[in-house]
């Protein structure tokens, strides 16, 4: 257990942090309202969490090899998965399963989950749905679905943009080199410095 991983696990903790808090601000009146492409609030909250269950589940799995050796690697191995219709079905399910009370549901499963990933050492090999990686390799992906999801929950909803400045630097690390290795870094290095606006539909998912 060595710096990095403890820069990891306090940046998954504000990140999730600020996502329970955000969540708890959803009326009972705003589950329904349409958030992110197909999905509702409730929808878009149940996605979220999948970033705590899936922590979970594949601690269960471990793995005897490395087949993916960074955040970055994770999302080119798993680009045709997150285009494809059943992440949009699990997250609808997985907004159904938190039941009568979603805010609360999600605030046990965090806290849950945080505890689990503090009593980890980071170097753990878990199974992935893009194969074995270590733990301390598959986290930032998780702080970074929470620190992306979140936001968008705030648009829906309404409130301050307000990610935390951990969660933010581990999720803007994973973009920058996304960009760089793809060859799509000037069109967000104009966008980012004001010179140009960055194309309908650009992404570095």
């Amino acid at each position: 257990m060595g710096p990095a991983w403890d820069d990891s696990r306090l940046a998954f903790r504000d990140a999730a942090e600020w996502f329970v808090r955000t969540v708890s601000r959803v009326g009972d009146d705003l589950w329904t309202r349409p958030a992110l492409g197909e999905w509702d609030v409730r929808a878009l909250v149940g996605h979220t969490s999948r970033s705590f269950l899936t922590v979970e589940t594949y601690l269960d799995r471990r793995a005897s090899t490395v087949d993916v050796a960074s955040p970055e690697d994770y999302y080119r191995a798993t680009r045709a998965v997150a285009a494809g219709p059943a992440v949009a079905a699990r997250g609808r399910e997985a907004g159904e399963a938190l039941g009568a009370d979603p805010a609360a549901a999600v605030a046990v499963i965090a806290e849950r989950v945080l505890r689990l990933v503090d009593a980890q050492e980071g170097t753990e090999l878990v199974t992935t749905i893009a194969g074995g990686m270590r733990l301390e390799d598959y986290l930032p992906t998780r702080t970074f679905e929470l620190a992306v999801h979140t936001a968008d929950l705030v648009t829906a909803i309404g409130g301050p943009l307000d990610v935390p400045p951990t969660a933010a630097r581990q999720a803007l690390r994973i973009i920058t080199e996304l960009a760089v290795t793809d060859g799509a870094a000037a069109p967000l290095l104009l966008a980012a410095t004001g010179r140009s606006g960055l194309a309908a539909g650009y992404s570095v998912l």
